[in-house]
């Protein structure tokens, strides 16, 4: 039986509006040094994006771009069990982002963007993250500009705008 439109786009509404709500006490549920990589995916479904790291560990991306302001990188040992949790889009990491960087770097550092523009009268595309405001009145967005002609860093810049 096939269901009506209206349920189907209903039905993915409210587990867009829910499923990061989750996100919260599914985290605080995980533990670095207790937590498996099998328990992760029970808690927080397959990973956005894997990140390979040189140690023999992998991180997980966790990305709730473009509507939410976290991207959550969950590192896994090669024993399989969770070593560290962070929240990527946080001001260390933000402030990390330097002139020359490549953009594997940079979505290695912060997840992928909500955004990609490119303005070709700059020479630029520009990397555009939702992140947290000062205050819940404020949506703040980091920017990261990237040269047209070799893929790296130009500069970044912030944009802050009321809510409503």
């Amino acid at each position: 039986m096939k269901l009506p439109g209206w349920i189907t786009t209903a039905t993915a509404a409210v587990a867009a509006a829910v499923l990061p709500a989750c996100d919260g006490i599914n985290l605080k549920e995980l533990k670095p040094g207790v937590s498996t990589a099998a328990e992760v995916r029970s808690r927080l479904g397959n990973p956005a994006y894997e990140h390979r790291n040189d140690d023999g560990s992998v991180t997980w991306e966790y990305n709730r771009q473009p509507n939410g302001v976290e991207c959550h990188m969950i590192t896994i040992g090669p024993d399989q069990i969770v070593s560290k949790i962070e929240q990527a889009l946080n001001e260390a990491n933000l402030a990390r982002v330097q002139e020359g960087m490549g953009k594997e770097a940079v979505r290695r550092l912060l997840g992928k963007p909500g955004t990609v523009t490119t303005f070709s009268n700059l020479g630029e595309e520009v990397w555009d993250w939702r992140v947290a405001g000062l205050t819940p009145a404020e949506e703040a967005h980091f920017h990261v500009h990237f040269a047209l002609a070799d893929g790296r860093v130009k500069k970044t810049s912030r944009r802050v705008e009321g809510k409503g």
